[in-house]
Formats: C-alpha cells, sequence, structure tokens
C-alpha cells in the first residue's frame, strides 16, 4: 500500500525528523491560503507546490514548481490541480492530480539520495544511500554506480554504531562533527519509523543538506506491507482508492492476488511461483502477459467467476490462460467455475486450459462437455503456445 508524499511527512514529523512545513491543498485558492501561511513572499521566501500522486520522478513531469508569491501558489495551482501528469513510472496512461503540497522552500547546498528496503534474501533491512540526490536511482546505478553504498540492518539486533559510521563517512558527513551527529539522528529516525510501520520501502529524495548546515528530508515516498496493515489502521485510513488500480481493489474483496500489466493475455493462475513462471513463459513464447492473478489454494467457483470478470474488465485482454496445478485446489472445482465464467460472461476471448494435478480427470471432462470452445493444452509451454497463436 502506497501513501502520499503529504501523509508520509506527517508520520516521519513523530519520530524528530527535520521537514519543512507544508499544508495540503485541494483548491487554487487553498493553495494560495497555504502558501501565505507559510510566509511565502515575505523577505524573499519561497514555497514549493507539488502534485499529490503515487509517483516518482514528479518535478521532470512538470508536478513540482517553485513560487515566489501566494499569488503565483494560486496560479500554479489552477493549472496542475486536475492536469494528467505522466511520469516515468506512471506509464502514459498518467495520473490525475487531484490534491497538492505547498510547502516551505529550502535553501539547499546539496542533495542525497537516501532509501531503505526489504531485502528478502537476507532477512534485514537494505539501505541503499549516494550523494547523487535528486535523481532516479535507477538512472545513478547506470551511470554512476560507484557512487552507490549500500548496507544492512539486521532487524533483531536494530541499527549499530559501525553502520551509522560506514553511511557517514560515505556520504561525507564525517565522523565527531555536528553535521555527523544530525545525520545519525536523521538515520535513527528513518529506521525506526521503517520498523515501526512496518514499511516496504521508505525512500527519501532528496535528503537534503542545507546551508545552516542541517540536514531536512524534502521528499518522501512509502510503501507498506498490507498483511501488515491489521496492526495499523491508522495506516489504512490512509489510502487513495483514486490512486489504486479499481480491478486490483475488487481482486483484493475476494482474496485475489492481482496486478495490472501492460501486455494482452490474461493469467488466471494458482500459486504465486507458478504464476510467475506462466508470465515468463508466455514472454519467451512471445506473448505479453496482461496481468498476474493468483488465485490461491482455497478458491471456489465464486472467486474464480469474479477472477475471470476481473481479467476482462481489462480492454486490451485479447485472450486468457488458465494455468492451475491441482493440489489443495482441486482441478474440478477450478473447471466448474471455468464454464460458470464463460457461461455467465459470454466470453468472446480465446480461452487455453492447464490442468493438473488433484482430479485432473474429472476437471477435463467437465470442461470437454461443456459445450465451451475451450482449448485444452497438455503442458504449459503447450498451453502458452496455444494461447499466443490464439491471440495473434
Amino acid at each position: 500500500m502506497n501513501i502520499h508524499e503529504y501523509q508520509a511527512k506527517e508520520l516521519l514529523s513523530r519520530f524528530g525528523l527535520s521537514i519543512p512545513r507544508g499544508k495540503l491543498a485541494c483548491t487554487p485558492t487553498e493553495a494560495e491560503w497555504a502558501a501565505r501561511k507559510l510566509g511565502c513572499g515575505k523577505d524573499g521566501k519561497i514555497a514549493v507546490v507539488k502534485a499529490q500522486v503515487h509517483s516518482g520522478g514528479r518535478g521532470k513531469a512538470g508536478g513540482v514548481k517553485l513560487v515566489k508569491s501566494p499569488e503565483e501558489a494560486k496560479v500554479v495551482a489552477e493549472k496542475m490541480i486536475g492536469m494528467n501528469l505522466v511520469t516515468n513510472q506512471t506509464g502514459p496512461q498518467g495520473k490525475k492530480v487531484h490534491k497538492l503540497l505547498v510547502a516551505e522552500g529550502c535553501d539547499i547546498e546539496k542533495e542525497y539520495y537516501f532509501a531503505l528496503v526489504v531485502n528478502r534474501e537476507t532477512a534485514t533491512i537494505g539501505v541503499m544511500a549516494s550523494t547523487e540526490g535528486g535523481m532516479d536511482i535507477e538512472e545513478v546505478a547506470e551511470k554512476h554506480p560507484e557512487k552507490i553504498v549500500t548496507a544492512s540492518i539486521d532487524p533483531t539486533i536494530g541499527l549499530q554504531e559501525f553502520t551509522i559510521r560506514k553511511l557517514s563517512i560515505a556520504l561525507g558527513f564525517g565522523l565527531g562533527t555536528p553535521l555527523a551527529k544530525d545525520f545519525a539522528k536523521t538515520l535513527r529516525g528513518l529506521v525506526n519509523a521503517f520498523v515501526a510501520y512496518n514499511c516496504d520501502m521508505l525512500e527519501i529524495n532528496p535528503l537534503v543538506l542545507t546551508k545552516q548546515n542541517t540536514i531536512a528530508v524534502l521528499d518522501c515516498k512509502m510503501s507498506f506491507d498490507e498483511n501488515a496493515l491489521f496492526r495499523h489502521p491508522e495506516i489504512s485510513d490512509l489510502r487513495d482508492y483514486e490512486e489504486d488500480d479499481i480491478k486490483e481493489l475488487e481482486a483484493s474483496k475476494y482474496g485475489l492476488s492481482y496486478v495490472s500489466l501492460e501486455g494482452n493475455i490474461g493469467c488466471l493462475v494458482n500459486g504465486a511461483g507458478l504464476a510467475m513462471a506462466t508470465m515468463d513463459i508466455i514472454k519467451q513464447t512471445g506473448g505479453e502477459p496482461a496481468n498476474f492473478l493468483d488465485v490461491g489454494g482455497g478458491a471456489n467457483q465464486e472467486t474464480v467467476t469474479q477472477a475471470f470478470r476481473i481479467i476482462l474488465r481489462d480492454k486490451a485482454v485479447k485472450g486468457i490462460f488458465v494455468n492451475i496445478f491441482g493440489g489443495i485446489m482441486k482441478c474440478d472445482v477450478i473447471a466448474n467455475g471455468i464454464v460458470a465464467a464463460a457461461k455467465e460472461l459470454g466470453l468472446r476471448v480465446p480461452l487455453v486450459v492447464r490442468l493438473e494435478g488433484t482430479n485432473v480427470e474429472i476437471g477435463k471432462r467437465i470442461l470437454n462437455d461443456s459445450g465451451l470452445n475451450i482449448l485444452s493444452a497438455s503442458s504449459m509451454s503447450d498451453g502458452a503456445n496455444k494461447i499466443v497463436q490464439a491471440v495473434r
């Protein structure tokens, strides 16, 4: 689950971090009022108007503007609210801007990149930091990989002094200086917030050194482990449903794991590993998967019908590949669900089904006796070949 920058900064402010003041604005008048409250225009003070969408790269796309007066903030807000912001992360469809963050300007001396992520290979908190702040980390990795420093934090032990020293030296803050102490305080606050909120990712880009020789959090992205949200109802309440894919939201209601992709072959699979392998083999065969969809091991006929309904909501889908390995999930249950869904929804696109495992013969008989135009596959590769050819 993702949240907006203004929400993330509110959460981080509880951990003693230096964050420029900011106010949320949903109308141009509110943006003007916010800029005035922040002192914009007085003694040369500036403000920053920032589009609030779940995407990075907003500045390059015109979603971040500096203003010198409350009146200018209103003019910028009039153009920004309602615009379709297309960044390198939104895809060509972009995201519509509904909200703005109007924040205090900052006297920046230098920008840094800093992020905490879950490292599932080592079961640690992974740290990435770089002196190349303000840039996409992928761009830094490509052009200046030597400028990325990494570290690991064992959550059972916590942040250690040697990790703080390593990162402080790598970023040029030194040891024993007031700046090094400020960085250590900032790092501890970020790690504490990451652990306290069960974050998947906490990215600060940029983390800045101000001309007053202090460290401040200028931008922030946070995402959370949805499996831990039951511990944090206050975080769940921050979800912005306008930012979420409607198909993914509907899938979650039925216990389905669904992620939209940009291809034209819908996938219905049981098991996350098998789902990823299915997408890989479709790609290898020359096709493009339209989604990741794992129905899990406890699906029933209604669940399968809803899964088909969600897949077919994507107008780009030109065919569906069902790839089931029956264990806890029985093949006859899936087969009945497929038949019911195809009849109820009036399926008009090619459908390829590969069944293996528990009650597979019963499942195949149900499909054969359905009278529907279903292509049977003997293996995963056979199914991928058939659906790719059918779509073509």
